[in-house]
């Protein structure tokens, strides 16, 4: 079987330049191309076709599978163009509204193709994910915080939104009994999530990104916590989406746990 080929958008970014070293490891992979609004003003750091705009990148090579780790503003018109070229999407970057995923899907089933929205590739914070979900059968107070650098674009993070979202599936609604309550200083109690959780998003230097889910009940407290210390846990399931998309049938995966 020849090695499926991969385009990686965002490439010359944090992520993106882990994304282009895995790629470039797996001798099941091939990198057709990399895209980058940076690319003219650096040198090509693996000397692969790099381009400034995913429209160039179309209009010169056609991989079968795109992974895009771009920005929040871009990533929802990345993503159609890539469905309209007939391209499997691997979507890392995260701040889809619920109203753009459906579009995706949609877009997804027009064009029989299946394509892919991760909040996070990390084994470990999917696991966290699930025993948090687990756990909201049993304790209905909850809240999450989520710890990212502080160049991350978009707040919450998704895995923070997704986790909430799985929990709403054991739990109907969060904090019951809590006092009525008034915020001296707005924002202070963090988002406000499906169900009724709240999420306080952390922005600083040093972090990679972290989260903790806190479930109480009286005279005790669950922590839950997945701490990325190095971008590289993300790559084994970046490079099994890319294997794995290109076998499932049309639509739309929102999530890693499905496909492991």
């Amino acid at each position: 079987m020849s090695a499926i080929q991969v385009a990686v958008c965002g490439a010359l970014g944090k992520m993106g330049r882990e994304v282009v070293k895995t790629v470039l490891a797996d001798a099941d992979l091939t990198l057709s191309g990399a895209v980058d609004s940076n690319a003219a003003h650096v040198q090509n750091p693996d000397a692969q076709p790099l381009f400034e705009s995913l429209d160039t990148l179309l209009a010169s090579v056609k991989p079968r599978v795109c992974v895009d780790f771009t920005h929040p503003a871009s990533v929802f018109q990345n993503t159609m163009t890539l469905i309209e070229a007939g391209v499997h999407p691997v979507i890392g970057t995260t701040g889809l509204t619920s109203d753009q995923l459906q579009q995706i899907e949609a877009a997804l089933l027009a064009q029989n193709l299946a394509g892919m929205v991760i909040p996070n590739f990390a084994i470990g914070a999917v696991l966290m994910m699930k025993f948090a979900k687990e756990a909201a059968r049993y304790l209905d107070h909850a809240e999450i915080i989520e710890m990212h650098h502080n160049q991350k674009a978009d707040a919450p993070s998704g895995t923070a939104i997704k986790t909430a979202e799985l929990m709403r599936d054991s739990q109907a609604r969060f904090g019951n009994t809590n006092a009525a309550e008034h915020e001296t200083i707005a924002g202070a109690r963090g988002a406000t999530a499906t169900a009724d959780i709240h999420i306080h998003s952390i922005r600083l230097p040093g972090y990679v990104a972290s989260q903790e889910v806190l479930l109480g009940s009286p005279g005790q407290i669950l922590s839950i916590r997945h701490d990325t210390i190095d971008r590289t846990c993300f790559m084994p399931g970046v490079a099994l989406c890319c294997k794995k998309v290109v076998t499932l049938p049309p639509g739309l995966v929102y999530g890693l746990e499905h496909i492991l």
